[in-house]
């Protein structure tokens, strides 16, 4: 349970944060999460339910209302972003099979923006469009770490844990090394033990300063070895979504 919040906007969006992990909460499991009173919890509740930025099911239960969406794609970093690589996240999907995603860093995390997946094999990924993932946890996250200021990725590595790290990063200092020869090759190719081995590789994409502002990576149920081969697509198509951003 999250401590208890102050100031109206906090606590507004620490009811709209509830939902990360969920599709819909009832009145008590929103407070809960919120770390607010249920009366407060209610109060704001109908007031977002007014707005549209949250619906009420014929059960009382809350969930995300389409107002949110609706905001969310005015947002510069995600509706040019998306619009300019969604054609070739759909054109990689078609020509590996493997789950062809596009990642922003936000803080600490990696939020997933687009991603392209066969209908049979998406709901096997905990990875949502929208959701938030540890940085060392994703071949992209791994991408937009390594491009990150100092103190962010000095943060992320004094923070490490194993459990929430792509395989062979068992410690801070492989950590620390894994970087810098992202940083060398603009590269990663990362496995990921979960019911099956998961392999991805991820290359970033530049503005024209050379800053990475996001990441295109490809993840499929495969040996490393087969995913290494997936890289010369994944760089092309990153170059090409950068001459159309420009």
């Amino acid at each position: 349970m999250a401590g208890v919040r102050s100031g109206v906007v906090e606590r507004t969006f620490g009811l709209l944060d509830a939902f990360e992990s969920e599709r819909s909460l009832s009145l008590s499991e929103l407070a809960a999460r919120a770390g607010l009173p249920v009366n407060t919890t209610l109060r704001l509740a109908r007031s977002l339910v007014g707005v549209g930025a949250l619906e009420r099911g014929d059960d009382g239960r809350f969930s995300l209302g389409l107002h949110l969406y609706e905001l969310a794609t005015l947002a510069p970093r995600g509706v040019g972003l998306r619009g300019a690589s969604l054609p070739y996240l759909q054109h990689l999907h078609e020509l590996t099979g493997a789950h062809a995603m596009l990642s922003v860093r936000e803080g600490r995390q990696t939020v997933l923006i687009e991603r392209v997946s066969a209908p049979r094999t998406a709901r096997r990924l905990e990875y949502r469009v929208g959701g938030r993932m540890p940085l060392p946890l994703t071949a992209g996250g791994l991408v937009l770490l390594a491009s990150a200021p100092a103190d962010i990725q000095d943060t992320v590595v004094a923070a490490f844990d194993p459990r929430r790290a792509m395989d062979g990063l068992r410690s801070g200092a492989d950590l620390r090394r894994s970087l810098a020869t992202i940083r060398r090759t603009r590269t990663v190719v990362a496995t990921r033990k979960l019911d099956q081995v998961r392999a991805a590789v991820g290359v970033p994409l530049l503005s024209p300063t050379g800053e990475a502002v996001a990441a295109l990576s490809l993840m499929m149920d495969a040996p490393r070895r087969r995913v290494d081969s997936l890289l010369p697509a994944l760089a092309m198509s990153a170059r090409a979504i950068e001459r159309d951003l420009r």
